[in-house]
Parts: C-alpha cells; sequence; structure tokens
C-alpha cells in the first residue's frame, strides 16, 4: 500500500513519526449501504494528491512524521472479536508515544480504539462528530454494530455528540436521563455559538475524535452507508476541529464509515485532506505548548 500523503518510506519511518496512520477496513455489521471495507485504500491513494503545503497553517504539516501502517487483516472477524483484533495495535502505538490516525471502516471499530485508552487508564472524553446517535443497546442483536458504537464508548468515556440527526425514541429517552451532550444539526444550524458550549462541556483535558463521515451534509458527502440530510458543512467541521486541538489535548482520532463510489474521487479526496487538516492541527497545538 502507497504511504499516506505518498510519502517515501524514508519520510514516513516508523520510528521518526509522531502520528501513524492505521487503516482498519473492517465492514461486518453494515446495515444499508455497503463498501467501507474500500475505505482506508482509497482515502491513502487520494492523499497522494493532496498538497503538502497549508495554506491556512502555513506550514507543510507532515514534517511531524507521518507513518502508514499495512491495513489490519480482519476478514472474517467477528464483531465480538474486535475488541480482541484491534486493542492489541493501539495499545502498541500509544506505548511507542504516537498519535493514533485511524482510517475505517464501518464504526464498530471505534469502541475497540477506544478501548486501549481505557486500559492505559487515560482520563479523557470522547467527541463524536455523526449523523445518527449510535447509542442503541444492540441492533439487529449485534450489541457491537456500528449503530451502537457510542453505546459502547459511553460505557468507558463521558462523550460530546455533535451534528446528531437521526436518534430513535428509546435512544432520546436515554439521553434525557441521564443528561448527555448532545449538539442536534438543526440547532448548530440555527446559533454558531454550539461550538463554545460544546467545548465548555467536555470536562476533561484530553479528548479522542470519532468522526463519522455521515456527519457531513449528504449533498457534500454522499459516499458514506447511511446518509442523513441536514448535515454539517465543511467549514463548520473544520473549524470546529481546529477549536478541538487549539482548546484541548487531542490524543488521537478516527475517521470512519466512508464508502467509496467508484468513479466519484472526489469523496475520497475530501476525506483524505480532512485527515490531513487534522494533522496540520496537531502540529500547531504541539508547536503551541512547546
Amino acid at each position: 500500500m502507497t504511504n499516506f500523503l505518498g510519502l517515501t518510506d524514508e519520510e514516513s519511518s516508523y520510528q521518526n513519526s509522531n502520528v501513524v496512520v492505521l487503516p482498519i477496513p473492517y465492514e461486518g455489521t453494515v446495515s444499508y449501504g455497503k463498501g467501507t471495507s474500500k475505505a482506508p485504500r482509497c482515502i491513502i491513494e487520494a492523499s497522494t494528491q493532496v498538497e503538502l503545503y497549508n495554506e491556512e497553517l502555513g506550514c507543510e504539516p507532515f514534517d511531524v512524521g507521518v507513518a502508514t501502517l499495512p491495513e489490519l487483516k480482519l476478514d472474517g472477524v467477528m464483531p465480538d472479536d474486535l475488541f480482541r483484533e484491534i486493542v492489541p495495535s493501539v495499545t502498541k502505538l500509544l506505548e511507542d508515544g504516537k498519535w493514533p490516525l485511524i482510517l475505517g471502516g464501518e464504526h464498530s471499530i471505534t469502541p475497540a480504539a477506544i478501548k486501549a485508552y481505557h486500559d492505559n487508564n487515560e482520563e479523557l472524553t470522547v467527541v463524536q462528530f455523526d449523523a445518527h446517535a449510535d447509542l442503541r443497546s444492540e441492533y439487529d442483536g449485534e450489541a457491537m454494530s456500528h449503530a451502537c458504537a457510542m453505546a459502547r464508548a459511553r460505557e468507558m468515556y463521558p462523550a460530546v455528540q455533535v451534528g446528531i440527526r437521526n436518534i430513535s425514541a428509546k435512544e432520546i429517552e436515554q439521553a434525557k436521563l441521564k443528561d448527555y451532550s448532545i449538539f442536534f444539526a438543526r440547532d448548530m444550524h440555527r446559533d454558531d455559538r454550539w461550538m463554545g458550549s460544546a467545548i465548555d462541556s467536555i470536562k476533561t483535558d484530553k479528548v479522542y475524535i470519532t468522526l463519522d463521515l455521515d456527519a457531513f451534509d449528504g449533498s457534500i458527502l454522499p459516499a458514506t452507508g447511511t446518509p442523513e440530510p441536514g448535515g454539517m458543512n465543511w467549514w463548520q467541521v473544520t473549524e470546529f476541529l481546529k477549536i478541538l486541538f487549539e482548546k484541548k489535548s487531542v490524543v488521537g482520532m478516527d475517521i470512519v464509515e466512508l464508502a467509496p463510489i467508484k468513479g466519484f474521487h472526489a469523496y475520497d479526496f475530501m476525506v483524505a485532506k480532512l485527515a490531513y487538516k487534522c494533522i496540520g492541527y496537531l502540529r500547531a497545538s504541539k508547536k503551541k505548548t512547546n
């Protein structure tokens, strides 16, 4: 597989890199559109076309060191075994002092990634970008479904959920009962002050970001398995990401639920550029604290 951003093996050496791209092309519980297993490869291929200079930040963020690992092979792995398969890989990155950038794959991989931080006794908050609340205790009889990702994550950590516009009656009842921090897309479109409120609702310094690409409006990014109208735009997502990296210590992230559409490379490229934006914001936050 090509290195992320098309970097040479020397530029992308694991030893000298702070950021490590971990592709996890898992597709085991998708319930509508398919194709997430192809996403990491398509994102990495598209990333070779991303300009290395970031005009917003005035630098080439890849100079923090960006390594790319081989795809984690999960063919035939059952959802209940995801923790066993994924946790050791993420744990190794944390032990080596690396910043994990996980490219999914479907959203069911997220709780397993977060478990590595939990096992490492990290105190953090999960920030979820998503159209769906993903708070179901199970879906189609599967507790590790992509529709249950935040239910499993919240068993380990508090969470702040943004962009939500699809939620079941049981999920909303639970959210109200437990006073979950959820920022609904309809309210976000009416008042940009939601960003400050969302930051204020994060009670820890450390943050893990899980970014389900259906957080974006379907007119911008239709290449996802469960699209929803009325979502976030590019500037809303990138501005809030920038603020998160400025105000908090982001310790890792995953980007999930791209379902590539053959012949429509713009969507793969958009995700690749988004991932590189996050590397840039991470670089800026490190420079600020040094």
